[in-house]
């Protein structure tokens, strides 16, 4: 007799919130962030908070992510049909001639971020008993030397500066009681390109409107965060009055996702995978 294929309905798109969305939420409710990153530690900052509003709204219980391929590697097997897995962003990159000024033509890549449909969360499967492994450690020495910074003596006579960036140069003030807070708003900064041919200070008077003390602070707050750092309620406070007044434009939330993903990896102490599940 022959196998029949068994077919499924298939499923629209979901209508995914935007990143300015999951920012506030990142920023505003207290142990999102971490919640995320204790459930998918492996993947982006964006993707955490993107697989994680996927779960709530689906009525999904979150936990570990991976894809069919990756549970299938270790001995479980996804229960659940097409339609049901779960979307992250990722970059899709193709080649194009194109012509300069001067009529030469040359082959230019370009990058864009798609939803793609590939992972299922620990809930979605069975099979062999599935072990969380650690939590990956962060050192903010390997951060530093991997990002290329370098922290410097604070010389500013302001008494109310507790750090400045510049450059790739970056100081905290030694007196300050956050310095793990202003360290990350510092290297923030520098990583977000705030410092390129300037210099930024962080003062304690900032100007609620200021996009980039925004930015900073956003960063640093979700890095602090995932590493479980409570010494930021101060951020927090920031942020959600600024948010009393105005929404943070799409891009600039794009752009504090990165940061801060770029940050917490360049530190990272052990090995993890990657948003494609392969092992870096």
């Amino acid at each position: 007799m022959p196998k029949t294929k068994k077919t499924y309905k298939k499923v629209e798109q979901p209508d995914f919130p935007k990143w300015n969305v999951l920012l506030k939420d990142a920023c505003t409710i207290e142990g999102v962030v971490s919640d995320c990153y204790s459930l998918f530690r492996d993947y982006s900052v964006g993707n955490q908070m993107l697989a994680f509003w996927q779960c709530k709204k689906r009525d999904i219980v979150p936990g570990p992510i991976g894809t069919y391929r990756f549970w299938e590697s270790i001995g479980r097997h996804v229960v659940s049909g097409p339609g049901s897995a779960i979307y992250l962003s990722q970059p899709v990159t193709w080649k194009k001639t194109e012509t300069d000024a001067s009529g030469n033509e040359a082959s230019v890549q370009h990058t864009s971020f798609k939803y793609l449909p590939h992972w299922f969360v620990l809930s979605q499967t069975e099979g062999e008993p599935y072990e969380l492994p650690e939590l990956p450690g962060f050192d903010l020495g390997n951060a530093i030397v991997s990002l290329e910074i370098e922290p410097v003596e604070f010389t500013s006579t302001q008494g109310n500066c507790m750090g400045y960036a510049e450059g790739r140069t970056f100081a905290v003030n030694p007196l300050g009681k956050h310095q793990m807070a202003t360290t990350m708003h510092e290297i923030a900064h520098i990583v977000l390109g705030h410092t390129d041919g300037q210099g930024v200070s962080d003062l304690k008077n900032r100007t609620p409107r200021s996009i980039m003390e925004l930015e900073a602070e956003a960063t640093a707050l979700i890095i602090l965060d995932q590493l479980g750092d409570k010494d930021h309620k101060e951020s927090r406070g920031y942020i959600q009055a600024w948010y009393k007044d105005k929404e943070v434009p799409e891009e600039n939330a794009r752009r504090i996702f990165r940061a801060a993903n770029q940050i917490l990896r360049s530190g990272r102490t052990s090995y993890r995978r990657d948003d494609n599940g392969t092992t870096v």
